[in-house]
């Protein structure tokens, strides 16, 4: 079975959060997980003046995912930034050219699944999972979320991302921040929760 972890990182924290994600779902049998990222929009000089270089050169080894790629997956994950509270603008134009897929049909009855980031604690995390799984019911996905049975979800003793709807982590201002270990056990939860589920669904689709 086949799952991507599909996502855009500027600065490089949702990208450490899907690695986690994978190593989640990988902990699945039969199932093949594998990290896809959505195509660069802005020129690179603006990401210079953005500071973003460094982290997007780290990232240079993961494969941009094409639109066709998803019709060829099980399961879709995907990891995106917040941009005040909805998804980043190189991940909504990515999906904008997912209409062959909706006409034919080839995402209905997959599983699909969410997790974000946001500079600070109220940043739009959840609106941006929320507002994201607007297009993949469109797209006829069976939304799954991070359910409490992940008992980081609970967590006080830290401030940390992570809801119902996904995981997630608070990057802090200017990025400071890096994913905390509940974020990161939230994000492999929620790889392995999204791959059971769509064993599941394969099994008796």
């Amino acid at each position: 079975m086949k799952l991507f972890v599909v996502y855009y990182s500027m600065y490089g924290h949702i990208y450490k959060l899907a690695q986690s994600v994978v190593a989640g779902a990988l902990a699945v049998e039969g199932v093949q997980a594998e990290l896809r990222r959505v195509p660069e929009t802005l020129p690179k000089e603006v990401l210079e003046k953005m500071g973003a270089v460094a982290a997007l050169d780290e990232q240079k080894g993961v494969k941009v995912c094409t639109v066709d790629e998803l019709g060829e997956a099980d399961a879709l994950i995907f990891g995106t930034p917040t941009r005040f509270g909805n998804m980043c603008g190189q991940m909504k134009q990515f999906l904008d050219a997912t209409g062959k897929l909706w006409q034919s049909g080839a995402l209905v009855g997959k599983a699909g699944s969410v997790f974000a980031s946001s500079n600070s604690q109220h940043g739009g995390q959840e609106s941006t999972i929320l507002s994201f799984h607007i297009v993949l019911l469109h797209l006829g996905m069976v939304v799954v979320g991070l359910p409490y049975s992940f008992p980081g979800q609970m967590e006080i003793g830290m401030i940390s991302g992570c809801s119902p709807y996904g995981a997630s982590t608070i990057a802090g201002p200017g990025g400071s921040l890096t994913p905390n270990e509940n974020e990161l056990a939230g994000a492999r939860f929620q790889g392995e929760h999204v791959a059971r589920i769509a064993k599941k669904l394969a099994q008796h689709g």
